[in-house]
């Protein structure tokens, strides 16, 4: 940012000396078009990139200093199919005179008319834009940027005033080509127009463009900037519309633009459709979910604070289809992040997300082992500091539900641990704890679980689809396992525990019936009407793996 402002500044700066030349000049008697080659030269030895004007250069003097450029070209280095970098049509800039000698600058018109920059990379990987900054640097060392800012800060600026009337950059493009990988992005269309520039008001905005084909807008307000830039709040509100879906509004304030920048921003995403979306880009939907009209409703409200080293998210609000997400989240130190977050979702169907079931897939010989499959790799898992806590009230997943779920997780150093989690399950209750560590090449993962007074029956029935037991279950378990696919953990999966049900029945199975009937129980008798089944008070299976 402070780089932008930087170049800014000195665009400017250039503006209105060349307006002030111009009156030195005296254009009726001298003709600048003279004065070209130098130009060019001179530009071309700034940038090492060749630099041409092919249209005559216009000067005008009282009662404003104007200048016209036409047909200007920066060109791109060798080994680059396109002969531009940069190329403008047009560009003018009218300056009141009267109004400078008291220190007040007066932009009465800044028109640029199709300018286009093109970045690209080769099939060498090499940059078009790199050797642009470095001749630069090679021309005049950078200052000392502190000290710079700190010559500013004192002496201020060199004008009381600023005002400009008409700005604006018609008809303009931006393009980004890859020629490796022939990816392509296009900004075309691109029309700028700000509004009642100055210190003290409130500057409008107006862009519209087309982003690879699609139509992009920008409206709104910034400002007032205040006349020491950057040492005052600068206020904004923007609507930004994009690809017919997508309407967002920013509205807070940006601080300390010049030094530490920091900003304080409501964001609000007005309901879309990701599936319109693609749909009208052209594009296939990357995943295929069992219910084709999930995704088809998202919607975002946040609060977002932050800094070059930190952000914060407050009050966020997501809704995707029926259900609704509340969090807050506080991210810093990004080279090894440190994440804090709160999540509440109300509730979900996974199963409607969920990939539709795939056909069986022919066995490939020696997959089991799984030797083949390549290796993932958890170091970016090792980096983070992770403190977060998760509540879902109800979860539908694999036909089940399950209620009040609430899990806390930390994390440092690749070991993550989630601890405690509990739920409302089936009028009983689960609870445990987990540890995954991806310290080593493979996660190792330890679980330990506990079930109270859960109704068995209704449990099987629908994550089994298996109508064969009833009777409350407690349980409790240890396992640990290593790994990452079916195959790599099944070798290693060990543990105990024990399942105990009470008051209940097998299905199914008449063991009193048959060890009074042999008949009966082979099917030589009359079968009764009801389904049989063996009633037990207590059935204890403990395991070992």
């Amino acid at each position: 940012m402070k780089r932008v402002i930087k170049w800014i500044a000195i665009f400017l700066a250039a503006a209105v000396l060349l307006a002030a030349a111009a009156v030195v000049i005296v254009p009726r008697l001298v003709d600048l078009n003279r004065f070209k080659p130098q130009i060019e030269k001179q530009v071309t030895e700034a940038t090492g990139r060749p630099f041409t004007l092919g249209g005559d250069i216009r000067l005008s003097l009282f009662p404003r200093a104007g200048i016209v450029l036409e047909d200007l070209h920066l060109g791109n280095p060798a080994g680059f199919a396109e002969k531009d970098f940069v190329s403008v049509k047009s560009f003018e800039l009218q300056v009141a005179l009267l109004p400078l000698l008291s220190r007040n600058l007066v932009v009465e018109r800044f028109v640029m008319d199709s300018p286009r920059i093109l970045l690209a990379r080769n099939r060498k990987g090499r940059a078009n834009w790199g050797s642009v900054a470095g001749a630069a640097r090679k021309v005049s060392a950078p200052p000392d940027e502190a000290k710079v800012e700190e010559e500013l800060s004192e002496a201020g600026l060199p004008i009381q005033s600023l005002a400009v009337g008409e700005f604006d950059i018609k008809n303009g493009a931006l393009v980004y080509r890859d020629e490796r990988t022939g990816a392509r992005r296009e900004v075309s269309a691109l029309n700028l127009r700000l509004e009642e520039i100055s210190f003290d008001r409130p500057i409008g905005i107006d862009l519209s463009a087309l982003l690879d084909g699609q139509p992009v807008t920008v409206t709104g307000r910034v400002g007032p900037v205040g006349r020491e830039i950057g040492r005052q709040p600068v206020p904004l509100d923007v609507q930004i519309a994009a690809f017919s879906e997508i309407k967002l509004q920013l509205e807070g304030r940006l601080e300390n633009l010049t030094t530490d920048p920091r900003f304080d921003l409501k964001l609000d995403l007005a309901t879309f459709s990701p599936r319109k979306l693609l749909a009208d880009l052209g594009q296939t939907f990357p995943v295929q979910t069992a219910d084709p009209g999930v995704l088809s409703r998202v919607a975002l409200l946040a609060e977002v604070q932050g800094t070059a080293r930190a952000v914060s998210v407050s009050d966020g609000v997501l809704t995707l289809d029926d259900s609704t997400l509340r969090f807050s989240l506080q991210a810093k130190e990004f080279e090894r992040p440190a994440l804090a977050f709160e999540v509440k979702l109300d509730v979900i169907d996974a199963d409607r997300y969920l990939p539709a079931p795939a056909k069986a897939q022919p066995a490939v010989a020696g997959g089991g082992q799984g030797g083949g499959a390549k290796k993932t790799d958890y170091a970016p898992l090792r980096k983070p500091v992770i403190d977060g806590a998760l509540h879902v009230g109800e979860l539908k997943i694999q036909g089940g539900t399950i209620r009040d779920i609430s899990v806390k997780v930390s994390g440092r150093k690749g070991r993550y641990r989630f601890k405690p989690f509990s739920a409302a399950l089936y009028g009983g209750s689960l609870a445990g704890s987990g540890v995954v560590d991806v310290q080593g090449s493979a996660p190792r993962t330890r679980l330990d679980l506990k079930i109270d007074n859960v109704q068995a029956g209704p449990l099987l029935v629908d994550f089994a689809q298996k109508d064969v037991l009833t009777g409350t279950l407690n349980a409790v378990a240890a396992l640990s396992m290593a790994g990452d696919t079916p195959a790599r953990i099944k070798p290693t999966l060990n543990g105990k525990g024990s399942l105990k049900f009470s008051d209940g029945a097998i299905k199914g199975v008449d063991l009193a019936g048959m060890a009074r009937n042999v008949q009966a129980a082979f099917g030589l008798a009359e079968k009764p009407e009801e389904r049989p089944s063996t009633d037990f008070s207590a059935l204890n299976v403990p395991f070992t793996l």
